[in-house]
């Protein structure tokens, strides 16, 4: 594939996941705003100049903008990106104030923020529960049938036939559940707990590494045990068995979003892994390669990291907003407008250095910056 064609197919797979994911979350924002009567004035998918749009019977500005790196729901009374009120809101008559976003109670304020990411997940949800009714849900039994001699499992006195029952206090239902937790955990210690004649064996494993190389070269490790299943089990479940390990399968990618945010703040992971947009548009053009079932499945957990992120308490992001909708809830009035300047300002400065800091590192993940350097020399 030439580089411009592969560039062009990276910004194609880049606007297919990111457009319907943003659209999904605000359109959660608008369905909450508009059941609580918050009148959406505006509904922008990406941002910047307007391409094209359309307003509705209801009033609402619907547009898709030039720049596909997010989008927003901007209800009546508010002005920018920290929804601060307008000072015209002050003057309006009680009716037309029950129809903005600050005249509704704070508990309906919270419900409209928190709808934009509690929707991605349910679209993940959605994702999973079609994988699982299309082929099967993941049953296979964590028994460990072999132990690769030499390997980390078989230095750390795991034996055939062990049951393994928790690894680090964590919870063990299936083989596969072991395998999503080893993809983050390379090279570190297990307090792994197994079954074995009737007793409960506690055991300590220093994971191995397994290096694989995605289609720019760069190196990803993930950890090993050397243990394999007697066979990978799909089943056919009930419509309450599949729902239960779709909400269990979104549930285990959070944590795994959480632990590995733990280990670049302590230092066990390096923060050169974060990755932005540009990494983002390589990895679904290489999904849209590999097929439709793996692109999806990208989106699923795309989708979970922007809720995840959303969550955070982060000024700007629906986080940020959730907080001090709290704050608010206890206090019995909103935090002085001061106050939730400055914070909204330090949020946009924290989210504008992140951003800029995860496209250095796609950019060095593409070896543009050793190039560089090669061009100086």
């Amino acid at each position: 594939m030439s580089g411009l064609l592969s560039i062009l197919v990276a910004a194609a797979a880049f606007i297919a996941v990111i457009g319907p994911l943003v659209f999904v979350h605000e359109m959660g924002h608008y369905l909450a705003g508009r059941l609580f009567g918050a009148q959406a004035d505006m509904f922008s998918i990406g941002m910047g100049r307007e391409l094209f749009g359309w307003t509705d019977k209801r009033g609402t500005r619907w547009k898709v903008s030039a720049l596909p790196i997010g989008g927003y729901v901007k209800f009546r009374g508010d002005v920018g990106p920290a929804g601060e009120p307008d000072p015209a809101w002050q003057v309006l008559p009680p009716e037309e104030k029950a129809k903005t976003l600050q005249g509704k109670p704070v508990w309906q304020r919270f419900i409209i923020v928190a709808a934009g990411p509690l929707t991605n997940f349910l679209v993940a949800i959605a994702v999973y529960g079609a994988f699982f009714t299309a082929f099967g849900v993941p049953q296979t039994p964590p028994v460990v049938a072999t132990v690769l001699e030499g390997s980390a499992a078989a230095k750390g006195g795991m034996r055939r036939g062990d049951h393994i029952v928790s690894v680090d206090g964590r919870r063990i239902n299936t083989f596969e559940d072991i395998q999503l937790l080893l993809l983050i955990r390379a090279h570190q210690h297990l307090r792994v707990e197994v079954e074995r004649a009737g007793a409960t064996v506690p055991l300590d494993i220093f994971t191995d590494a397994i290096t694989e190389t995605d289609g720019n070269g760069g190196k990803i490790e993930r950890g090993l045990l050397g243990i394999r299943p007697a066979a990978l089990i799909h089943k056919p479940g009930t419509p309450i068995q599949i729902l239960d390990a779709s909400v269990s399968a979104v549930g285990d990618r959070v944590r795994m979003i959480a632990d590995v945010m733990g280990q670049i703040f302590t230092g066990q992971r390096s923060a050169k892994e974060l990755g932005g947009p540009l990494k983002i548009a390589q990895f679904a053009s290489q999904r849209v390669q590999l097929g439709l079932i793996d692109f999806v499945d990208l989106m699923a957990l795309i989708s979970i990291n922007l809720g995840f992120i959303n969550l955070l308490p982060i000024p700007l992001l629906d986080g940020g907003h959730l907080f001090f909708y709290l704050v608010e809830g206890v206090r019995r009035r909103p935090l002085p407008a001061q106050a939730q300047e400055w914070a909204f300002r330090s949020g946009l400065a924290l989210l504008l250095g992140f951003m800029l800091f995860v496209t250095v590192n796609d950019l060095a993940s593409f070896g543009l910056w050793t190039k560089l350097v090669g061009l100086i020399g």
